[in-house]
């Protein structure tokens, strides 16, 4: 039986065209998620890689952890471990084989930790203590840099080797305090709390190396997040590593990856600095070059134009001249005008002054008080009374006072 020409031709897949087909639309149905399940047929390949099946009583599924996500595991898994592990779905195209991509491993119940943190950091977020318009600057030049941490941890070695390397002039002190265990919430609190108390430094570093969940609890504790909100001084979370989020971290005036990191963002680099400022410098002279060149240009052009300097001399001397000749008629117009406005008022204070008064006959009446006395009412008979006149004192005593008529 013959097929006609016209029927419509169905596209046929290769293959490689239908498993990649495929592994699209798994990626795209499946965001990241969590799964638990027992470690099955664990291999580290020579490249790192980690290779393995996750089971459960009835089914089981094969997973892959590249070398760049297993690094940041604080432990190596074992045939029979019971994980969880956040990871998304993907297939093999070379083999057809479904199987997880596995992008953080932690050990089986640690689930309630996971959710007392999501609840205290929702918490937490409600009140405002994550705002980013509450978070302080860090000074791009401190004077003094604190570091919370423990005094054993390579943590605090990796940051003091950082900052030494970047600026060994700024000085650098140690609030040493536990970072894990119990009570280690409150004593890192507690060392927040002091270096704000001693005001010695202006940028502080809390920090730690990296590890498990369980380890960095102490950084996910509501008393720490609240010491460092609270901080008069900027804080920089340097705690864990890349991967590790922690409550400290949100509350921070500023997150750094690692303590390293946080090492690098508290202070600037001396010798980036210095390079900076010969390069400023470098500029600075080619401006100066070019600018010298530019005014110098231009005095050329300006000495063309010149009139005879004697000639300019001459004109500046005759206007100074006239400038002067106005200036001292104007200084002695108005010493005569003030002169006389002086002797004016010296006319009226002579005029007002009681001694011209006495002068012409005139005694001034006190009683013994030294209260001057102008009624005659003001005295009674046998008062004693003191008379001033225009030279020298009396005493007098009153005798038949008149009433005024």
């Amino acid at each position: 039986m013959a097929v006609s020409d016209s029927a419509p031709q169905q596209k046929i897949l290769t293959v490689s065209e239908l498993n990649r087909l495929a592994r699209e639309i798994l990626e795209m149905s499946f965001p990241l998620f969590w799964v638990s399940g027992e470690i099955s047929n664990f291999t580290r390949a020579a490249s790192g890689h980690w290779y393995f099946s996750l089971k459960d009583a009835g089914a089981q599924v094969r997973c892959v952890m590249f070398k760049g996500r297993n690094s940041y595991v604080d432990f190596v898994p074992r045939e029979g471990d019971k994980i969880e592990a956040r990871a998304t779905v993907t297939l093999y195209e070379a083999r057809g084989d479904f199987q997880l991509t596995v992008e953080f491993v932690q050990k089986a119940g640690l689930g309630t930790l996971f959710e007392a943190f999501e609840r205290l950091k929702k918490s937490l977020s409600a009140e405002g203590l994550f705002e980013a318009s509450t978070k302080r600057p860090i000074p791009a030049f401190p004077k003094t840099i604190g570091i919370v941490t423990s005094a054993d941890a390579a943590a605090l070695r990796d940051v003091l080797t950082t900052l030494k390397r970047r600026n060994p002039s700024v000085p650098v002190i140690i609030y040493p305090t536990p970072v894990q265990g119990k009570g280690a919430a409150a004593r890192i609190a507690e060392a927040i709390n002091i270096a704000n108390q001693r005001a010695e430094v202006d940028t502080l570093i809390v920090c730690r190396g990296g590890g498990s969940l369980e380890d960095l609890w102490s950084f996910n504790e509501e008393i720490v997040a609240r010491a460092v909100y609270q901080s008069q001084i900027p804080v920089i979370s340097g705690v864990g590593h890349e991967t590790d989020f922690t409550i400290c971290d949100f509350v921070a005036d500023l997150r750094a990856a690692t303590p390293t990191a946080a090492a690098e963002l508290a202070c600037s680099d001396i010798s980036a600095l210095q390079n900076n400022l010969r390069q400023i410098a470098k500029s600075m002279v080619q401006r100066m070059d070019r600018l010298i060149h530019t005014h110098a240009q231009r005095l050329d052009y300006l000495a063309k134009r010149l009139v005879s300097p004697t000639q300019k001399i001459q004109s500046f001397s005759n206007h100074l001249h006239q400038i002067t000749l106005r200036l001292q008629a104007g200084i002695e117009k108005q010493l005569h005008f003030h002169r006389n406005q002086l002797n004016a008022s010296a006319d009226r204070l002579r005029l007002l002054n009681p001694n011209e008064v006495l002068n012409r006959g005139y005694a001034i009446v006190k009683d013994m008080e030294e209260n001057i006395i102008t009624d005659s009412q003001q005295v009674r008979d046998g008062q004693h009374i003191k008379i001033t006149f225009a030279h020298g004192t009396t005493d007098a005593k009153v005798t038949k006072p008149t009433a005024n008529h």
